[in-house]
Formats: C-alpha cells, sequence, structure tokens
C-alpha cells in the first residue's frame, strides 16, 4: 500500500519544489494522513502546504483535504479544469458562498495563490486530487460540536478510501489538527484525533510572531503573540512541544493576507 511511494515518480521537466527543512521525517512509510494545523489568515501557511503537497507527489499519488465545505467540491473540480488561470479564479469567485464571500481567512489571496499552485501541478499530469472535507453537519439538539468534528473525520477516511495509494495532506484549522482530547470542551475529540494515531502525523504552524488576518470581535489584521520557538524552522518532529500535535512546522513570523479581491481578476 503506502510502501509503494517510497519510490520517486518520474516528473518530466517539471521544476524542483521548494525545499523545507525537516520534510522528509514526513514520509514514512504507513503515514496514510499527515494534518497541517494553520491559522486562518497568513501568507505563509498556505505556500508552505503547497510545497509539502509538492514535495509529497515526488513520492506517490497525494489528496490534498482542505477546510472547504463539501458543497463546493463542483466548483473546485471546475477551478481545476479551467482553461486558464484568470477563468479559474472567476470560477472560484463566482461561488456564491463558502469563504471566498464570507471571509473568516480561508478566502485570502494566499489560499488563492496555494489553490493556483496545486492547479499547475495538477495541470503538470502529478497525481494529485484535490477535496473539499467540510461536510454541512446537522445542527440538532445533543449533537453539538464534538459530532462535527466526527463527522470531518470520516469525510478524511472516506477520501482516502476511495485513493488508497494517495496519502492525504490535510490543510486546516489548528483545533482540528489536535490528537487528544479537549477536557471541559464542547469539540470534546478534535477531528484529527479520530483517526488512527500511527497511521497519521500532525503538525501545528508555529506562532513566532508577525501578524494574521482574523475575524474576532471584527475581521482585520491583528497581531500574533510569540508563543514557539523564534529561530525554529521548518518540520520540527517533538510530541514534547505540544502534546496534542507529532511537532510543528515553524515558518517563522507570519505576515498577514487580506482577502482575495474580487475585482481584480488574473492577466
Amino acid at each position: 500500500m503506502l510502501a509503494a511511494l517510497a519510490a520517486p515518480l518520474a516528473l518530466g521537466q517539471a521544476p524542483a519544489c521548494a525545499p523545507l527543512p525537516g520534510s522528509d521525517a514526513l514520509w514514512r512509510d504507513g503515514t496514510r494522513f499527515i494534518f497541517i494545523g494553520e491559522t486562518h489568515g497568513t501568507v505563509e501557511a498556505p505556500a508552505a502546504f503547497a510545497d509539502l503537497v509538492c514535495l509529497a507527489l515526488e513520492r506517490g499519488p497525494v489528496t490534498a483535504a482542505l477546510e472547504f465545505p463539501t458543497a463546493m467540491q463542483p466548483t473546485l473540480d471546475a477551478f481545476m479544469a479551467a482553461e486558464t488561470d484568470a477563468a479559474a479564479r472567476a470560477v472560484l469567485l463566482d461561488y456564491p458562498y463558502g469563504p471566498f464571500r464570507f471571509h473568516d481567512g480561508r478566502g485570502s489571496e494566499a489560499m488563492m495563490a496555494m489553490l493556483l499552485r496545486l492547479r499547475a501541478l495538477r495541470r503538470d499530469g502529478r497525481p494529485l486530487t484535490v477535496v473539499a472535507t467540510v461536510p454541512d453537519s446537522p445542527r440538532l439538539p445533543g449533537f453539538g460540536q464534538s459530532y462535527a468534528e466526527l463527522d470531518r473525520a470520516a469525510v478524511w477516511v472516506e477520501a482516502a478510501r476511495a485513493r488508497p495509494d494517495d496519502r492525504v495532506l490535510v490543510f486546516v484549522g489548528r483545533v482540528h489538527a489536535e490528537k487528544t482530547r479537549r477536557v471541559g470542551s464542547p469539540i470534546g475529540l478534535p477531528a484529527a484525533a479520530h483517526i488512527r494515531p500511527e497511521d497519521s502525523l500532525s503538525l501545528a504552524v508555529a506562532r513566532q510572531g508577525g501578524e494574521a488576518w482574523l475575524c474576532r470581535d471584527e475581521c482585520g489584521v491583528a497581531a500574533i503573540t510569540p508563543v514557539d520557538d523564534a529561530a525554529a524552522r521548518g518540520v520540527v518532529l517533538s510530541p514534547d512541544l505540544d502534546p496534542a500535535f507529532d511537532g510543528l512546522l515553524a515558518l517563522g513570523p507570519w505576515t498577514a493576507s487580506p482577502p482575495a479581491p474580487r475585482d481584480q481578476p488574473l492577466t
């Protein structure tokens, strides 16, 4: 199964992927799911996720699981199939719902750039599938956020079952990527905690200062308090840093990425 991914694919004349320090540790046999837990609204995290997808594709097929509503899947498919980047961008921005209309950081300029990079990899012939993985969980009394987390995990598992030879790289908000129970929280078990631990690695994007475009009391650029080692860079595997994760993805201080503008199509 995943052991077969160890042999690199022939990628023709495609440009080499950007290196990411420590990332070789992610591609061990048997790791089906790799979670990247981000804070929405930064330049660095989406760019790094695209780099990781590119690096994973050097070792075999990849499913990129994104934190978009599953109802957006036909739109994502049309985005990938569009003739030009300008047409692809227009398809995404014309979707009447979701994060590119109701901004929470997932519809940022950086996210658009990430999607265009994934599209370029796919159009280059790489074995990449891009899926939207936030289900429309029923809102019923007694079935709160903990059940929505379980629903997310079920979508990830179905994506893996659909392509059993793929690595599944999941780009999601930090809380959903945690692998330990949140005691006393309505979340209970975050989505990644429902996946067999031996089958997954989960990285939190390190908080090393800078800014992010966030929606709290109101939406806009917010300063980020440094928490993690300011000197760290790349993939740092160490559950001692935070028991909810297997390590960090350290990208340095963040830069805020505002919502993708609707009136500036690509040329």
